[in-house]
């Protein structure tokens, strides 16, 4: 393991505001991390600010604090299954749920909220959806997706009619009540409360997990070592429009530990209670403490027969008995004596752990998902089998030096100075456990890579393959892949995109059209972490802008009469282009149900940028054929790409027979001479091009007459100059090195080349595009229309790369 960069407060005088302990941190699939603080005011000490801090990884100086109006210390955070909703819960039984406001990452509010007065809440957890996907490594050699990630039989907490989950959270407190409050699809808020069991009493630690029948379980500790910890089920019903909670008793287990003379009064108090998975309540995780040690258990609940009294056993059995069976908890493992934990984290990643998939996981160095962190009091991190609890990995902490920066003193000695050793309060694994945020308490954030094989020697095929495995989960869950690319060097890359586009044609046709911009995506963002692939981002980034525009263009297409054939009208103008392999558009253009593209005027001309964007690609492309022999030069991943080409080639004879309606909506092209007609002209050169590359098993190099038409182009149209470049404002790229970053919350990384002027030259053919790219876009835009609306609903909730929007308070100059 080793630091990947540490983001931390501005120094600042102690009269100011300054971050004291945090107590929190979740990480989202969307890879946004949040994490709590509290500040004093400067003026009254006594007067204490409950923060809520939301990042996002790849901008982590980006923060967005958020007074959360909580009286009490923050307890919980909790993200919901699509990452954009957040649960908060405080020491005084208050909770709020924090949505995006216009889909912004740095703009939150709350409209939602339950609350049980002055009951602090332990355990909170969002109401399960139903949805488990299981990964399964001994699969990762197949080539279907279907059998490397597998939907799993689970049913949600409580469904609506029609079988759809019902939203909503669950929260145990300190008194012993179980609350839980959902979400009508009206907007309203059902809640109920109910005691777990009849004798409530102290909870000082509990967890939630789902069963795949429907219900919840909860485990609750009172903090003491010597008691039993307790489990009971919980099933949620709606009945007469009333919220009801059902509560059962389950199994309890004492805690090894304390039955052990040598160590029954050593770890009196028990300060860490989880289920080693959410979707799984039969497998716990416990940790006892005293002042200067810890130690830990795993626990699993197992089915047991029940052995029956000696005066039964000469009784002649039933025919079809069996023996009774009873549920009862069985310790798996135990560490030794350990340092003081101070925080656990579990991998997200659903990796199967029976006995089999444990081996091959072994026997591949497969390890993502496998490992458990524990941190230490010491700064130290400690990474242990999940089941066996034997050390996987170790990282040492800031004392190491690792994330010292040049010229200061040692990290041991700046500790001892201040009294108070660093060590990590919160910590979380990210979504593919290969990264861990950990927020230590000082405030500051730490980034930590976390390899996949767990400092394991592997040859260069096998960490590729398993960088493959992970970024192909990535894209079949929609989760982002940012702590993927933490472990991607440069020279990796090339055979990553290769790798990943063959077994993405191995999948079938419904697949690749579901993951069609997804992968593009990946590969866009892949091809950025390399100087010499910089141009191919570029390429992918154009060709999801020109999916983009071709679905926009073709959902404008209406049958002519209501009858019509299974085909739509998109669907006959592909398949029509595909077959008429014409230079001339206008002979393509006579096969067509002109019909079928009368549109009104007012659509025409608002989509005229995107029209223009179509010709002025086309332009380029062409004009740059000769030229586009490297593979470092932008376009040139259109060469051989017939899909995309042929994408063009429609769009061109849409365009024509829209032009004859709208003169207006037509590209603009500045021409050496009046009588040219410049779409034909490039319909022709596209169309020869494509022939060329339209068979992607074989494709054939462009011939001399077309690379000499491609040669005149410049002294017959102007170009338009679209030789840029990505901008990544990001840091993704500046993590390549073993160095770490040391930032600062509210300052930007500064990177070399980002600047307005780059920023206005990559946005200068989209209206809207993620922050990956660098590019900025009106929150309201003036257009009205309903195409540019249609438009518009393709971005806004986030681009098709993934990323997501943040406003921008300053504008370009």
């Amino acid at each position: 393991m080793e630091v990947a960069y540490v983001c931390e407060w501005e120094k600042r005088p102690k009269s100011n505001h300054c971050p004291s302990i945090p107590l929190v941190c979740a990480w989202s699939c969307r890879n946004l991390v949040a994490f709590t603080t509290d500040l004093k005011n400067e003026e009254d000490e006594k007067e204490v600010s409950h923060m809520v801090h939301i990042i996002d990884t790849e901008h982590p100086w980006d923060v967005y604090s958020i007074y959360s109006g909580h009286a009490e210390v923050i307890s919980c955070l909790e993200w919901d299954q699509s990452g954009s909703r957040l649960l908060s819960a405080d020491g005084d039984g208050q909770i709020k749920c924090w949505a995006m406001a216009d889909h912004l990452v740095n703009s939150w509010e709350t409209s939602l909220g339950s609350a049980v007065d002055g009951d602090p809440i332990v355990a909170l957890s969002w109401l399960h959806n139903g949805v488990k996907l299981a990964l399964h490594v001994e699969m990762s050699g197949s080539t279907n997706f279907g059998e490397k990630f597998s939907r799993v039989k689970f049913s949600p907490s409580l469904t609506l009619f029609g079988g759809k989950p019902m939203e909503g959270w669950l929260a145990v407190t300190v008194s012993g009540l179980v609350t839980v409050s959902l979400l009508k699809p009206n907007g309203q808020l059902l809640t109920a409360s109910e005691s777990l069991c009849r004798l409530r009493g102290r909870v000082a630690l509990a967890d939630i997990a789902f069963t795949g029948g429907g219900n919840i379980v909860v485990a609750a500790t009172d903090g003491s070592s010597s008691s039993p910890v307790q489990f009971y089920k919980v099933c949620v019903s709606v009945v007469n429009e009333k919220c009801r909670i059902d509560t059962e008793l389950l199994p309890s287990l004492f805690m090894r530990c304390t039955t052990d003379p040598v160590r029954r009064d050593k770890y009196p108090a028990v300060t860490h209670l989880k289920f080693l998975t959410r979707e799984n309540s039969e497998q716990v995780l416990l940790c006892a403490s005293s002042q200067t040690g810890s130690i830990v258990e795993c626990w699993s609940l197992r089915k047991e027969g029940l052995p029956v009294n000696n005066i039964f056993q000469h009784r002649s059995p039933v025919v079809g008995e069996k023996q009774p069976m009873i549920l009862k908890w069985r310790i798996l493992s135990a560490t030794n004596d350990l340092d003081r934990v101070s925080a656990v984290a579990l991998p997200k990643l659903p990796i199967s752990i029976s006995n089999p998939d444990l081996k091959v996981a072994s026997d591949t160095k497969f390890c993502p998902g496998l490992g458990l962190a524990l941190a230490f009091h010491d700064g130290s991190i400690q990474i242990l089998h999940r089941l066996s609890l034997h050390t996987m990995g170790v990282f040492y902490g800031s004392s190491s030096g690792s994330s010292q920066r040049p010229g200061e003193e040692p990290a041991i000695k700046r500790q001892r100075a201040g009294g108070h050793t660093v060590h990590f309060k919160a910590l979380q694994f990210s979504w593919t456990s290969l990264a861990l945020a950990g927020v230590d308490n000082h405030g500051k954030l730490h980034m930590i890579r976390v390899s996949p094989s767990m400092g394991q020697m592997l040859d260069m095929n096998t960490l590729l393959r398993h960088l493959l495995f992970l970024l192909e989960y990535c894209m079949v869950t929609g989760y982002d892949w940012w702590d993927v690319l933490l472990h991607v060097q440069p020279g990796m890359v090339h055979n990553l995109v290769e790798k990943l586009h063959e077994e993405y044609m191995r999948q079938n046709q419904a697949l690749q059209q579901v993951l069609s911009t997804r992968i593009v995506a990946v590969k866009a963002s892949l091809c950025k972490l390399s100087a010499a692939t910089a141009a191919r981002a570029c390429d992918f980034h154009a060709k999801l802008l020109l999916i983009a525009i071709s679905a926009t263009l073709k959902s404008l297409l209406r049958p002519h009469v209501l009858n019509t054939p299974d085909k739509s009208p998109g669907d006959r103008l592909a398949e029509i282009c595909a077959k008429n392999t014409d230079t001339d558009i206008d002979k393509v253009m006579i096969n067509l149900k002109t019909e079928e593209f009368v549109l009104d005027g007012p659509p025409l001309q608002s989509l005229q940028q995107l029209i223009q964007w179509v010709g002025d690609f086309v332009l380029y492309l062409m004009a740059n054929l000769p030229n586009q022999g490297s593979i470092v030069r932008p376009g040139f991943g259109f060469l051989r790409d017939g899909s995309s080409l042929g994408m063009l080639r429609e769009m061109m004879v849409m365009i024509r027979i829209w032009g004859l309606l709208k003169p207006g909506c037509l590209p603009i092209y500045t021409a050496t001479s009046d009588n040219q007609d410049s779409m034909s002209l490039l319909f022709r050169l596209l169309t020869k091009l494509w022939l060329c590359s339209r068979d992607e098993g074989h494709p054939q190099e462009p011939d001399e007459p077309l690379i000499d038409e491609c040669c005149l182009l410049p002294s017959q149209l102007l170009v338009p100059s679209m030789d840029w470049l990505p901008v990544n404002d990001g840091i993704i790229c500046k993590l390549q090195g073993k160095q770490p970053l040391r930032l600062q919350f509210g300052k930007p990384y500064s990177l070399p080349g980002l600047n307005s002027t780059a920023q206005e030259q990559a946005s200068w053919h989209l209206e809207k595009f993620f922050l990956g790219c660098g590019c900025v876009t009106m929150l309201r835009s003036p257009n009205k229309t309903n195409a540019m609306k249609q438009w518009e609903q393709r971005w806004i909730k986030n681009c098709l790369c993934g990323g997501l929007w943040r406003r921008i308070l300053s504008t370009l100059s």
